[in-house]
Formats: C-alpha cells, sequence, structure tokens
C-alpha cells in the first residue's frame, strides 16, 4: 500500500506522488491515501487559497475525470497513462473544501459517526497505558458526553500538565528547570508521572 500522510506541503504530493506513482505502482494493487485533506485545501475564515492549494485541488479534480492520465510537469506524453489507483481522503470538515472537488460523481463519500461503543473502545486504547480500565474509560465518557476525541486526548494530556507543573514548582519555579534538568547527576533520575486516577 502505497500511503502518504499530507500537511502544510500539499505540493510534495504532486511532486514527490505523481512523478513516480505510475513507475512505483504499475500492475500492482495500491491506493493513495491522503489523511486530514481538510487541513490541507480547507479554508478557515478569511484564510486565502494559495497557488500551491490550487495546483494540488486541480490535479485531484483532473484525477477523478481522467484516472489514468496523469500529467507529468506542464505537457501531455502518450506515456503519461498509468493504472487506475484508488485515492482515499479522510477529513473532519469537508465543507471547507473547494466544493466541485468533493461533489457527487467525482468523489464517493462514507460518512462515519462513532457509537458510544466505538468511543469507549477509542478512548480506552487512548488510555491503556495509563492502567484505566474499561470501566473507568465508560465513566469518563459518561461524565463528558458528546465531545469530540480530541478532547479525551487532551483531557489525558491535561492531567500529565498538572503533575509537571507541581513537580517544577517542588524545585523552585521555572527559574530553576534548566539547573535542574542540564545539571543533574547521571545517576539521579527524574520524577516518575503516576497515570491519572479516575474518582
Amino acid at each position: 500500500m502505497f500511503h502518504i500522510i499530507v500537511n502544510d506541503f500539499l505540493q510534495l504530493f504532486l511532486i514527490a506522488c505523481l512523478f513516480e506513482f505510475s513507475e512505483l505502482m504499475q500492475g500492482k494493487m495500491s491506493c493513495l491515501m491522503i489523511n486530514d485533506i481538510d487541513a490541507g485545501l480547507g479554508r478557515f475564515g478569511n484564510t486565502q487559497m494559495t497557488v500551491n492549494n490550487q495546483i494540488v485541488v486541480g490535479t485531484l479534480m483532473n484525477l477523478s475525470d481522467n484516472p489514468t492520465r496523469v500529467s507529468i510537469g506542464q505537457d501531455w506524453r502518450e506515456s503519461d497513462i498509468t493504472n487506475r489507483v484508488p485515492i482515499i481522503v479522510t477529513g473532519n470538515d469537508f465543507s471547507t473544501i473547494y466544493a466541485p472537488l468533493i461533489r457527487d460523481g467525482r468523489m464517493e463519500k462514507f460518512y462515519w459517526q462513532p457509537t458510544n461503543e466505538d468511543i469507549v473502545n477509542i478512548v480506552h486504547r487512548m488510555y491503556e497505558k495509563d492502567g484505566i480500565s474499561k470501566d473507568e474509560v465508560v465513566r469518563i465518557v459518561e461524565t463528558f458526553p458528546n465531545q469530540a476525541l480530541d478532547f479525551y486526548g487532551a483531557l489525558r494530556s491535561r492531567t500529565y500538565d498538572r503533575s509537571i507543573s507541581k513537580w517544577i514548582e517542588d524545585i523552585g519555579g521555572i527559574e530553576n528547570l534548566g539547573n535542574k534538568l542540564l545539571r543533574r547527576k547521571k545517576n539521579e533520575e527524574l520524577p516518575v508521572y503516576t497515570p491519572p486516577q479516575v474518582v
């Protein structure tokens, strides 16, 4: 499987993938996976669409309309014909993406809304290393209903943030943090943070 995680450098998607895609994947089962496409191509508020975003959107639209023809550079060549490869994109808010790209016929959409059981299982995996049982995770999810999954990750991080802040206070504040970390003896151990307790 050919997997690409797209971030702010969407133009790398075009340059790196499309140049070599036909030679790398010809005759092999594969797909192109773009995670969180709305984070890179979406328009939020008054943000402008950059030239790179326009190129990516145009190329994706062209691939949707002509899936066996990939332009390498500006000119079309006879050798630019490739095997058809599915492009799978994930995202949270497709309403921020250029509408013609996501219209029916160009893109098949599958929506997933996690059930309460799905949320419990995902959150349980997040907290697994902390030794929190599934029953405790159920209580967390019931205490904070209708939250995005990111909320539970942030909640976990916040408990560790509090432990670290308390440790910094115990060593005399932020002024002493550099000395404590950089001038510690090799056999001197850093503090171990206990996992959060569910009450």
